[in-house]
């Protein structure tokens, strides 16, 4: 009979994406003890990223001490095993090259994967954290400081009654969540989505002109008529008793929106520097007729091109839309599985519905975003989001 090999692998960014390394340890199931161990400082990268490369790392180790040896993959990235298993389906372009350099170490039929606790997966994260902060310090993970076998025990690999026990405990300790609806026609087992609840921060003075206001502008507080549409929408969102966590872009009008949400909901706001507006350059504060016969040139380069930044360095929609990106991947692993209310702008707010549809760029002059409007987007496990509200403005009437 074969023998067979344990590893457990971990990665993580500190970011995300951001400075991000992984570790991988190859373990005898008789012993515990550590066969190989692997970690690699990888520079900026996402946390699915750096697990995916762990688990490359760690199949490849486990080939180098025996290629015919049956392999049993230990990791506490569900995403993970739920992919390599086939439960999931991979779309996210920089996952799927992963993926198969993953199943190209060993045939399919040797390597099998389980998901486990975080806690319970020390010796690779223990690798991981090393190596980051070999990367923090100009250097690259060596074994010899590697410290991570202190974290683990020699202790057999468990049995399926250990496991199911285990599972129990978890499932016994966990929070209930409600169970949300399938999304669409999409598959009933990806749990329960992340749903960023976009609510566009109400009127200030400059609004109903329909002025430029960006954040390299005025920063204007709501008007009289803007706090009336935050505390309708703050009614409305008690009513519904379905919002667990409140962000906000740190821009004034958005800030005294958000407060008056979670005053209502008695949560506090937590700030997200990237969820502000574009910065709108030299337009700041000028109507779009006042820019035209302006900047004519500058204007036309922008409606055409989403590189085009406003003139006098303002922000280009690509560049919005990459830090915009950047804002919701943290969004979503801080708050897996919750509804969050997303208190920001009318370009933060549209970028997130074109990422979300997989729409072009040009899609953010078709779409209607009334101030004090909620929207709403569910992110799944498999990577797809769904659109379920865009624009909804019922509370204001």
């Amino acid at each position: 009979m074969p023998r067979t090999l344990i590893v457990e692998a971990d990665g993580g960014s500190r970011g995300n994406p951001g400075p991000a390394g992984y570790g991988a340890v190859v373990l005898d199931p008789e012993t515990g003890e550590a066969l190989a161990e692997a970690a690699e400082f990888l520079g900026t990268a996402t946390n699915n990223v750096a697990e995916y490369k762990g688990l490359v790392a760690g199949l490849r180790a486990a080939r180098a001490l025996d290629p015919e040896a049956r392999i049993h993959v230990r990791m506490d990235s569900k995403l993970v095993v739920e992919q390599m298993s086939g439960r999931w389906q991979i779309k996210h372009p920089d996952m799927k090259p992963l993926a198969a350099a993953a199943r190209a170490v060993f045939p399919p039929e040797q390597v099998t994967y389980e998901w486990i606790p975080r806690a319970q997966n020390k010796h690779a994260d223990r690798l991981a954290n090393e190596a980051m902060d070999a990367g923090k310090n100009g250097k690259q993970w060596e074994p010899r400081n590697s410290t991570a076998a202190l974290d683990t025990a020699a202790v057999p690999a468990r049995s399926a009654a250990a496991r199911a026990a285990d599972e129990a405990a978890e499932a016994a300790e966990a929070p209930e969540v409600a169970e949300a609806p399938a999304p669409g026609w999409g598959a009933p087992d990806l749990g329960v989505p992340a749903t960023l609840v976009l609510l566009r921060h109400g009127e200030t003075a400059l609004t109903p002109q329909k002025r430029f206001s960006g954040s390299g502008g005025t920063d204007p507080e709501l008007s009289p008529a803007g706090r009336r549409q935050a505390e309708a929408a703050a009614a409305s969102l008690a009513a519904r008793g379905t919002i667990q966590a409140v962000v906000s872009s740190p821009l004034r009008r958005c800030r005294e929106t958000a407060e008056a949400v979670a005053a209502r909901l008695g949560l506090e706001v937590r700030l997200e520097e990237g969820l502000r507006e574009t910065d709108f350059g030299a337009w700041e504060g000028l109507t779009f007729a006042e820019v035209r016969e302006r900047f004519p040139d500058d204007l036309d380069g922008w409606l055409a091109s989403a590189a085009v930044a406003p003139t006098g360095g303002g922000e280009s929609f690509e560049a919005v839309a990459r830090r915009v990106a950047v804002a919701r991947d943290k969004l979503l692993a801080r708050y897996a599985g919750k509804t969050v209310l997303v208190v920001t702008h009318v370009t933060p707010i549209k970028t997130l519905v074109r990422l979300a549809l997989g729409a072009p760029p040009e899609s953010l002059f078709r779409m209607e975003l009334s101030a004090a409007s909620l929207s709403a987007v569910a992110y799944y496990a498999d990577g797809n989001a769904s659109l379920r509200l865009l624009n909804d403005t019922s509370h204001l009437r």
